[in-house]
């Protein structure tokens, strides 16, 4: 059985909440299909909530975020000398898309605006190497992302898995405590659709249709959620 503490770090627009559920709602939706036995605790970082006993979550997963991790916002600030924290004790952390970006750049690397824009819709990620908590099946999975900034330099120490030609720092490890996914598991594609749609003119119109055209193809969400609940029970 796994303790998950869930830190979020944004909110959902209030009229999509109804059909998709907050952030959290999202994740212990997709970790139920693979552990039913998965107790979750919500702590919002944006209001200063965090667990009083360190000891008592088996594992720590940050939320994304529109927000950048290198805006200097003091609850973002917080939430890196926690991170920093929970490297110290060696406590397991999961970091999604703002998580990944915010693990890094609390740890050393750096975290930037890519100049290859926006990433959205199903991308494809592919393992470079094939880690223990791994399913030993296809190198490549599919999985869908939302997300302009990206890790530009790692952490030292920090290993990189998978990438893209879009991405190239998709999935990272730090030692057997830290793993990062700059994808989102928790996301479903119409939830992905609402986004793309909303920020289309931020994104642009070839890339927003591109997006949206990917969306037909199969996410691998549940096999990315079964590595963390591997990785978690290492």
């Amino acid at each position: 059985m796994i303790r998950l503490a869930i830190l979020k770090t944004d909110y959902v627009r209030t009229e999509w909440v109804p059909e998709f559920g907050e952030y959290p709602d999202m994740f212990e939706a997709v970790f139920r299909k693979c552990d039913p036995s998965i107790i979750f605790q919500t702590f919002d970082t944006q209001l200063n909530e965090y667990p009083a006993d360190l000891d008592a979550f088996d594992a720590y997963l940050i939320t994304g975020s529109k927000s950048s991790v290198y805006d200097k916002e003091p609850w973002i600030e917080r939430l890196m000398e926690f991170v920093r924290k929970l490297h110290e004790l060696r406590k397991k952390l999961i970091g999604i898309c703002f998580g990944h970006q915010l693990v890094a750049e609390a740890l050393g690397g750096t975290v930037q605006k890519s100049p290859k824009g926006w990433g959205v819709g199903v991308h494809t990620h592919t393992f470079s190497e094939i880690p223990e908590w791994h399913d030993s099946q296809s190198h490549h999975f599919n999985i869908l992302v939302s997300h302009q900034d990206q890790v530009v330099r790692n952490a030292d120490g920090v290993k990189v898995l998978a990438g893209s030609e879009f991405c190239e720092n998709a999935v990272c490890q730090l030692d057997d405590h830290i793993l990062t996914f700059q994808g989102h598991p928790e996301f479903v594609p119409g939830y992905s659709r609402k986004i793309i749609g909303f920020r289309k003119e931020r994104i642009g119109e070839k890339i927003s249709d591109a997006g949206l055209a990917s969306l037909s193809i199969p996410s691998d969400s549940l096999r990315v959620a079964k590595w963390i609940t591997n990785f978690i029970n290492r």
